[in-house]
C-alpha cells in the first residue's frame, strides 16, 4: 500500500493554523440581525403567561416568537423537546422566549423587557430520587411522544428508556459462586468543553426555502430535526457547517437552530445569528449524563467471574432524545470486555431538573468502566489475585461471549494488556518517590471496549469525480470535527484511485451538495464512511478501466491504475493518463461514449441486527468492538491530595493504521480528555442550578497536566473494515480514569468510589483510613 499507513499531513491543516478557515462565527452577511434568549430561572415550573409586548416595541427589534411558535416535538431516537418551552419549564436556563434585533445589545434589552409568569413545580435533582413511585413527573405526558423499536420509556414515570441485559441464570451463578462483592460508583456531569462555541445562522429566502449555516457534527440529522419540527420539506432546508471548533458529541443534535430559525420565519429574509456565551454552552448545550452504578459480582476463588448483577441509573436531565441510546449501549456494554456466563443488567435513563444529558465522547463507555475496572481491581485485591491476572483470566478472546451473547471473532484486548504491561514495566513498580518523601507513586490499569453505538441501518455515502486534469473531488458529510476525518477519507480515496493525496480535495457538510451521512459520531466515520469512499472510487476506477480497454484494446482485468495512468499488466508500453478519460472516451471518428467520471458508493454495516427486546441478547447487535488498554503512573502528595499523572502506556486493536500521526493525536487527546474527567471536571449542581458555568470555576487539563504518554497499537484486521480498520477516537478516552482511580488505590490503599477524584476527597479518605 501506498498511502495507506502513511502518515500524510492534515488536508485542512495550512487553513487551520493560518486562520484562513472560516467558522459559522467568522461569517458575516449582509443586514445581519442578532438573537438573543429569556431564559428561565427556575429548574422546574409551569409557564402560565409570557408576555412580549414591550419587547416587539423596542426600537431596533425585528422580531419576537415564544414556545408557540416551535410547538413540534423533535428527537433523533425520542422526540420529546421543543426548541423553546411551550408549558412547562423543564431546567434552569430553559428558553422561553427569543428576539431578534439589529445588534446584540438591543436583542439583550429587549429580553429584559419580556415579562414571564412561572408556578414553581418540585423538581427532581437526583436520578436515583426520580425512580420513585411519588417522584414528581418531569414529562407528565411522555405516552404522547413517539420513539424507535430499540428503545423502552416508562409513561407515567420518570423513565425514558429501560435497557435490560439477561444472560444465562445469574442467581444460579450467584448460587455457585464462592465469593460475592457488591460496590456503588458515582460519575457526575461534565461540559465537552469546545474551543467554539455553538452558533447558528438562518435566513429565509422569497421560495420560503431556509438555508441554516451551524456548528454542527451531522447536518443531515439537524436537518431531518428542523424539518419536523416545522413542517418542511427536505429540499427546503439546507444545512451548512463549514467547520466546527471541537464537537466531542456536543454538537451531534440540535440546539439553537430551532430557536433561530422561527426568528428569521419573520424577518423578511433578513439572516439571523445566534453565538453561545460559555456560560450558555455550560449550560444549554449538551452535558454528560451523570451515573449512579452498582455492581453485585459472583466470583470463585480462582478468579473467573461467574455472575453480575448491574444497576444504572443514568441522569439524563430534562431531555433525553438523545441520551436513551447512551443508555442502551451502557445496557449491551455492561460486563466491560470480560466474558462473564450469567448477567443481569438493568440500564435505567431517568429525568431529571437538570441540563439536557446527551452524547459525550466515550458515549457511556467511560461512565460504566469507571466503575466495571475498580470493581475488578477490589475483586482482585480481595481474592490476593494481581490485576493483571484477574484480566487475563477473565478478559475476552476470539471465540468468547460478550454481555449480549455475541461471539466475538476480533478480539486484540490480551494483546494490549500484554503491550500496556510490557511497556510500563508492570512488575518493577515503584511506591515511593526517592526525592520527594511526601510524594507516593502509584500504578493501575484498565482495559475498556466500545462498539459504535447507532441503530442498525444508518448508511454513509460518497462521491468523487474526476477532473480533466487527472485531479479529483471527493464530496461527503461526514465531518472534521479535529479528528482528522478530512485526511484519512482522502487517503483512502488516494490508495483505491492511485492519485496522490494533495490532488483530491474534499467537500464536506452541505445538504444541498454533498451526499448523505447519517451523523458525524460513534467512532463510525473511518469505518462507515471510508468504506463508502472505497465503493465511490471503486465505481469511478471501473469506469475508467472500462473506457481504457476501448482505447488499449486491452481485457480490463489485465489494467491497473498507478500514479495517475491507467497500466498494462501484459503490455507495458501501453498505458492512458487518467485526465484523458475524466470526460468520457473520445474516438477517432469524433465521436465520444460516456461522458465524466462520477464515481458513487454508499454503506451499511452488513449483518447488524436488533437485541431481543426481553433479554438485550443477539448474535450482531453492533458493527465491531474496539478493544484497548492503558496503564497510569502517578505520584499524590499526601500532605495535599494533589494527583501528578507521569506516564501513561495506551494499547489499542485499531485493526489497520490509517494514518500513525492522526491516530496517535487522537489517543494523546483522549488520554488528556480522560484525565480532565478522573480529577478535574464536575459541573457542579445545586436543586438545578450550575454553579460552574465558566472555565475560572470549571477546570479542564493544561499544557502542564500533560503526562509522558506510551502509545502502540495492534493490528487484528477488522473483516468489514476499509483496509480492514476500525474507529478509535472515542475508545481511547475511556480507560484512562479508572487507571488513574486504580493507581490512587495503589498508591495509598483508599479507594474512590465518585468522580473527580480531587484533593479533597484523597485527603478525606486518608484522614478516615
Amino acid at each position: 500500500m501506498r498511502y495507506i499507513g502513511e502518515s500524510i499531513n492534515r488536508v485542512d491543516g495550512i487553513r487551520k493554523v493560518t486562520g484562513a478557515l472560516k467558522y459559522v462565527d467568522d461569517i458575516k452577511l449582509s443586514r445581519m440581525l442578532y438573537a438573543a434568549v429569556k431564559r428561565s430561572p427556575y429548574p422546574h415550573a409551569k409557564l402560565l403567561k409570557v408576555d412580549i409586548s414591550k419587547a416587539e416595541k423596542l426600537p431596533g427589534v425585528k422580531a419576537v416568537i415564544t414556545g408557540k411558535d416551535v410547538a413540534n416535538r423533535v428527537g433523533l431516537y425520542l422526540e420529546d423537546k421543543t426548541f423553546l418551552a411551550t408549558d412547562r419549564i423543564r431546567y434552569r436556563g430553559e428558553g422561553v422566549a427569543a428576539v431578534a434585533a439589529e445588534s446584540k445589545e438591543i436583542a439583550l434589552a429587549a429580553i429584559g423587557l419580556i415579562e414571564v409568569e412561572y408556578e414553581e413545580l418540585p423538581a427532581v435533582t437526583n436520578a436515583v430520587e426520580g425512580l420513585k413511585k411519588d417522584a414528581p413527573l418531569v414529562h407528565p405526558d411522555m405516552k404522547e411522544y413517539k420513539w424507535g423499536p430499540i428503545f423502552f420509556p416508562e409513561p407515567g414515570t420518570n423513565i425514558s428508556n429501560h435497557y435490560k441485559i439477561r444472560k444465562g441464570d445469574v442467581e444460579k451463578g450467584f448460587a455457585e459462586a464462592e465469593f460475592i462483592v457488591e460496590n456503588e460508583f458515582f460519575v457526575p456531569h461534565i461540559q465537552h468543553c469546545p474551543i467554539e462555541t455553538h452558533s447558528v445562522i438562518a435566513q429565509r429566502d422569497p421560495d420560503e426555502s431556509l438555508t441554516i449555516w451551524s456548528t454542527c457534527q451531522s447536518p443531515y440529522a439537524v436537518q431531518k430535526a428542523l424539518s419536523v419540527a416545522f413542517n418542511l420539506p427536505l429540499n427546503k432546508v439546507r444545512v451548512l457547517s463549514p467547520a466546527v471548533g471541537g464537537g466531542f458529541g456536543g454538537k451531534a443534535g440540535t440546539t439553537l437552530e430551532g430557536i433561530v430559525i422561527p426568528l428569521a420565519m419573520k424577518t423578511n429574509g433578513r439572516p439571523v445569528k445566534l453565538t453561545y456565551t460559555r456560560e450558555d454552552e455550560f449550560i444549554n448545550s449538551f452535558v454528560r449524563q451523570g451515573l449512579h452504578a452498582t455492581i453485585k459480582t459472583g466470583i470463585n476463588k480462582n478468579g473467573k467471574i461467574v455472575a453480575v448483577k448491574n444497576t444504572f441509573i443514568w441522569d439524563g436531565g430534562a431531555y433525553t432524545e438523545y441520551g436513551v441510546n447512551i443508555v442502551r449501549a451502557g445496557g449491551y456494554a455492561s460486563t466491560g470486555p470480560y466474558d462473564v456466563p450469567n448477567v443481569w443488567t438493568d440500564s435505567i435513563c431517568v429525568y431529571t431538573n437538570h441540563p439536557v444529558g446527551g452524547p459525550y465522547r466515550g458515549f457511556g463507555m467511560s461512565e460504566i468502566h469507571f466503575a466495571i475496572e475498580q470493581n475488578i481491581d477490589m475483586l482482585a485485591k480481595k481474592l490476593d489475585i494481581n490485576p493483571v491476572e484477574i484480566r487475563r483470566i477473565n478478559g475476552l478472546r476470539p471465540g468468547g461471549k460478550n454481555a449480549t451473547g455475541q461471539v466475538v471473532d476480533v478480539c486484540g484486548l490480551q494483546d494490549c494488556l500484554e503491550d500496556v504491561v510490557k511497556k510500563l514495566d508492570w512488575e518493577n513498580s515503584i511506591k515511593q518517590s526517592p526525592s520527594k518523601p511526601n510524594r507516593v507513586v502509584g500504578r493501575g490499569i484498565s482495559c475498556a471496549y466500545k462498539a459504535p453505538s447507532m441503530p442498525n441501518n444508518v448508511a454513509s455515502s460518497a462521491i468523487i469525480k474526476i477532473n480533466d486534469d487527472g485531479t479529483a473531488h471527493l464530496m461527503v458529510s461526514a465531518q472534521d470535527i479535529g479528528q482528522g476525518s478530512d485526511t484519512v477519507l482522502t487517503q483512502i480515496a488516494s490508495e483505491v484511485l492511485s492519485i496522490p493525496p494533495n490532488r483530491i480535495t474534499i467537500k464536506t457538510g452541505d445538504t444541498d451538495h454533498t451526499p448523505y451521512e447519517w451523523q458525524t459520531v460513534a467512532s463510525r466515520i473511518t469505518y462507515c464512511t471510508g468504506n463508502a469512499v472505497i465503493k465511490a472510487c471503486e465505481d469511478a476506477k471501473e469506469q475508467l478501466l472500462g473506457l481504457a480497454q476501448l482505447k488499449l484494446g486491452i481485457e480490463k482485468d489485465k489494467l491497473y491504475l498507478k500514479d495517475g495512468y491507467i497500466n498494462s499488466d501484459t503490455q507495458p508500453q501501453k498505458k492512458i493518463a487518467i485526465n484523458e478519460l475524466a470526460l468520457g472516451l473520445s474516438l477517432e471518428d469524433g465521436s465520444g461514449i460516456h461522458g465524466p467520471i462520477i464515481g458513487r458508493g454508499s454503506f451499511i454495516p452488513p449483518g447488524v441486527k436488533n437485541t431481543d427486546k426481553q433479554t438485550g441478547q443477539g448474535e450482531k447487535p453492533v458493527a465491531f468492538w474496539t478493544y484497548g488498554c492503558q496503564g497510569v503512573e502517578i505520584e499524590v502528595d499526601t500532605e495535599t491530595g494533589k494527583i501528578e499523572v507521569l506516564k501513561v502506556a495506551s494499547s489499542f486493536d485499531v485493526g489497520k493504521i490509517i494514518n500513525p500521526q492522526l491516530i496517535e493525536g487522537q489517543i494523546e487527546g483522549g488520554i488528556i480528555q480522560g484525565l480532565g474527567s478522573a480529577i478535574f471536571e464536575e459541573l457542579i449542581i445545586s436543586k438545578g442550578v450550575v454553579l460552574n458555568p465558566n472555565f475560572v470555576d470549571y477546570k479542564i487539563p493544561t499544557a502542564d497536566d500533560m503526562p509522558e504518554m506510551i502509545i502502540s497499537f495492534i493490528e487484528n484486521e477488522e473483516p468489514t473494515g476499509p483496509f480492514g480498520a476500525r474507529g478509535v477516537g472515542e475508545p481511547c478516552m475511556v480507560p484512562t480514569a479508572p487507571a488513574i482511580a486504580n493507581a490512587v488505590n495503589d498508591a495509598l490503599g483508599i479507594r474512590i468510589m465518585s468522580l473527580p477524584i480531587t484533593p479533597e476527597k484523597i485527603l478525606r479518605a486518608l484522614k478516615e483510613k
